[in-house]
């Protein structure tokens, strides 16, 4: 009696979904974290940077806001150094995790920054198709060109690094 040879299983290349469930190597692992937690950390330094007072690139406090929020804040220390202090935490726990270092918290810690990209990409791409109001100036331009693919790619390579072990 001859067997019969069974169907296969896996869908055509073209047909597969892996961007995400795919296990990710030790080294893209690695350079996944580092280029991360290097955008998180410049982040942090551009924020501690602003507790000076200083307000560059834009000419001051009230420009700065615009640009970067979309609204008039404060940048005060006492609103940037808390975000300072987050945004350089994420990026060491970001870079832990992706050396396989400190166990289920890194791994938290790093889904928590995938979960708050991708917020901000969502809400960027409500802002650029003028779902969200936002006032005419540099921040629609920004956040068009520069704040919303960065949240967004790096959103999914920070969910994707939160998914390796």
């Amino acid at each position: 009696m001859t067997a019969i040879p069974a169907a296969p299983t896996a869908r055509p290349a073209a047909f597969r979904i892996t961007a995400i469930t795919a296990p990710i190597g030790t080294t893209a692992r690695r350079r996944a974290a580092a280029a991360l937690a290097g955008l998180l950390a410049a982040d942090g330094l551009v924020h501690l940077y602003w507790a000076t007072g200083a307000t560059w690139p834009a000419a001051d406090e009230r420009d700065l806001s615009l640009a970067v929020l979309g609204m008039d804040v404060s940048f005060a220390p006492p609103v940037v150094l808390p975000l300072a202090a987050l945004t350089l935490t994420g990026a060491a726990a970001v870079l832990a995790h992706g050396y396989g270092r400190g166990g289920r918290l890194t791994r938290l810690v790093t889904g928590a920054v995938a979960a708050g990209l991708a917020v901000r990409g969502l809400a960027g791409l409500g802002w650029a198709a003028r779902l969200l109001d936002s006032p005419p100036g540099p921040f629609h331009t920004l956040n068009l060109l520069l704040y919303t693919p960065a949240c967004l790619g790096f959103g999914w390579a920070a969910g994707r690094l939160a998914r390796a072990r």
